[in-house]
């Protein structure tokens, strides 16, 4: 660790320490936010207080935005994912036979063949796997059967 770094990380805990004793001393709503050199992110937040809070009210305070068209766009996106994950939980909902009395018929009958093509889908891999088994068992019969016709001869 060269002396930058020792600087660094003694003048980063002091800094810390301070805002610590502010917040509690002082009942004051400290947020503070330090990123070395390396990228790597410190952080103290008031116990009494989210970060999200203390921006909230600098935000207000200040008249200055801290969000760009970026984050804005960002946020519209998160917004719209849970809008289709709220959708498709709907769906599944809809394809467990629950919360089915809002449909109307034209969607209940989507919902049939849905369910009808993937019931044909589950009743394939099911008479497939059936078969598997069907082939197995006949293979161990054989493998018995000579064991057992090995055996008498000897």
């Amino acid at each position: 660790m060269n002396n930058r770094q020792v600087t660094y990380s003694k003048r980063r805990s002091g800094i810390i320490k301070k805002a610590k004793e502010i917040s509690v001393l002082c009942d004051a709503h400290v947020a503070v936010i330090i990123f070395g050199c390396s990228g790597k992110m410190h952080e103290y937040c008031s116990p009494k207080a989210s970060l999200v809070d203390i921006l909230d009210q600098y935000h207000t305070q200040c008249g200055t935005r801290l969000w760009d068209a970026k984050h804005e766009n960002l946020s519209n996106e998160i917004d719209r994912i849970k809008k289709a994950n709220d959708n498709l939980q709907m769906q599944l909902r809809h394809l467990k036979g629950e919360d089915i009395t809002s449909l109307n018929y034209k969607d209940l009958m989507v919902l049939e063949d849905v369910l009808e093509n993937g019931l044909g889908c589950v009743r394939d891999q099911k008479d497939e796997v059936v078969e598997k088994h069907r082939r197995n068992l006949k293979q161990k019969e054989e493998v018995i059967k000579d064991l057992y016709l090995y055996g008498t001869r000897g």
